[in-house]
């Protein structure tokens, strides 16, 4: 019979695998997008495709959170894999844009009981001595997912098919499912709560309402349109309602009681910020690489591994510098890197050499990777067990909420403004047809000086994202002051873990 640390090791690996594919696919279409929405027909649908798995995946966290628990980490982490590794089938054989969306819901759901069931089962099996070194482990891998996403998914869709994109997550799910099903005895603190689902329903009905306000406002109808300003005037209305019942749920969804901790609620705002303007460098650099320096999607992916490989390295020194520095100083050492990153990134233009994109992104990343395990550890520092489901839950689905604001935000201010510099550069019938990206192909038989005004659109249009991300980091980077001076707890309150069985 295998030994209880070997045994161990396996849970550990069933884990990161779950995380690994979770994480991956808020990313892994976005450079498999035209391919999959050539053959569905949906280009003016497409941005839904990403939303609806991040915004089920904000709506899941919290609740599989609470029900882990109250019910125990295994059965609700096999639950959401069961979930996850149905959606990608559902999605794998969608016949539509809108069918797409509806499954990657599905996906959505069982990638948030996935990642926060994940990092409390952590939290569970490992003493505060070891947490540091596998929360790193586990918060590289989540920058590995963030990063190599978009690369494996145009991989897949130039060498098979888009529908690989999905599919790929079977064989990589049943693993999981497997090692966590045999390897993992837990005997954990249970407490009885109520769900508050009412409080999970105007949370993402707020938040699909206050998106679907920025997305359809200034395109389909005029900001001051009664369409738009219902829109938002409804999302208020939804996020009033929410806190209030959230301030009369027995067990809220977001548990205000954890925001008394300094520590903790100043990891939430940092949490949401460097989602919110991370999730940019995945999505948008790509499309800089390939409009401006020509290529194929596989080859835009490749430019983001110089980024993974620095986020990699800083997330294991944030799992274990704390321990010695504190949080706030090894975060502040983050900060100056990520706001660098995003500044450099801010000044690229038609001129830009892909050397310095490089290494502009290597400054980025390593900045933002001590946030992947170092927010984790903090967040649930100090926090008694019978809460750390709940705590990580929320760290989770603080981060996704900034990452789905991210994408959608910075996706209308990329957008907008590269459609207007492209409306006073080029008279209409030279400019691309539908606000489609044009090609390496299409750029060779565009007279010369056609193709050099859409690529300095281009150009500028994501060094102004850029620009305005600046804003989100350096509000990420108050909230790292307001961390104050903790350390990890390295010694649990007695009585407090459990014994956990691995033989």
């Amino acid at each position: 019979m295998a030994s209880t640390s070997t045994k161990t090791k396996y849970v550990v690996l069933g884990l990161l695998i779950g995380i690994l594919v979770a994480a991956m696919d808020n990313t892994i279409v976005a450079t498999a997008m035209p391919t999959i929405v050539s053959e569905l027909n949906g280009f003016d649908q497409y941005a839904w495709v990403t939303s609806a798995y991040m915004i089920a995946t904000v709506a899941g966290m919290p609740i599989f959170g609470k029900l882990s628990d109250m019910y125990g980490r295994k059965r609700f982490f096999l639950f959401g894999m069961l979930l996850f590794i149905t959606g990608s089938i559902l999605c794998g054989i969608a016949d539509s844009i809108t069918e797409l969306s509806i499954y990657r819901a599905v996906q959505g759901l069982g990638g948030g009981a996935l990642m926060p069931i994940a990092f409390t089962i952590i939290f569970d099996i490992f003493p505060p001595e070891k947490r540091g070194k596998v929360s790193g482990l586990f918060g590289a891998v989540f920058g590995i997912s963030s990063i190599f996403g978009p690369l494996l998914g145009a991989v897949l869709t130039d060498a098979i098919n888009w529908r690989w994109v999905f599919y790929i997550n079977i064989p990589l799910g049943l693993i999981a499912l497997a090692l966590v099903s045999l390897f993992y005895k837990e005997s954990p603190i249970h407490r009885t709560q109520k769900i508050d689902y009412a409080g999970a329903a105007t949370l993402v009905a707020g938040l699909v309402t206050f998106l679907l306000g920025l997305e359809l406002g200034g395109k389909e109808y005029a900001w001051s349109s009664p369409q738009i300003l219902g829109l938002f005037g409804a999302s208020l209305a939804l996020f009033i309602l929410f806190g209030l019942i959230e301030r009369r749920a027995a067990d809220p969804v977001i548990t205000f009681s954890l925001f008394s901790r300094r520590l903790f609620a100043a990891t939430q705002g940092v949490a949401f910020f460097y989602g919110f303007v991370f999730i940019s460098a995945s999505v948008f650099i790509p499309i800089f690489v390939q409009g401006v320096f020509g290529g194929s999607a596989t080859n835009s992916g490749l430019i983001l591994m110089p980024m993974l490989i620095a986020s990699v390295v800083s997330a294991q020194l944030g799992g274990r510098l704390p321990n010695k520095y504190g949080f706030r100083n090894v975060m502040m050492v983050s900060a100056v890197f990520f706001v660098l990153g995003v500044y450099l990134l801010s000044t690229m233009s038609l001129e830009t050499t892909r050397t310095a994109v490089t290494i502009y992104m290597i400054i980025l990343g390593f900045g933002v990777g001590f946030s992947f395990s170092l927010l984790n550890l903090a967040g649930i520092n100090g926090i008694e067990m019978k809460r750390r489901g709940a705590a990580t839950s929320m760290g989770s689905t603080f981060r996704t909420i900034g990452m789905t604001l991210g994408v959608t935000i910075l996706g209308i201010v990329q957008s907008r403004t590269f459609t207007s510099s492209i409306s006073e550069q080029l008279p209409s019938g030279n400019a691309p047809a539908g606000g489609q990206f044009p090609t390496a192909s299409a750029f060779a038989k565009m007279p010369p000086e056609v193709a050099t005004a859409i690529k300095t659109a281009l150009a500028d249009s994501i060094s102004s994202v850029y620009m305005w991300a600046l804003i989100p980091a350096i509000l990420g980077v108050i909230f790292v002051f307001f961390m104050g001076n903790e350390r990890p707890i390295l010694k649990e309150e007695q009585g407090e873990r459990p014994k956990t069985k691995q033989a």
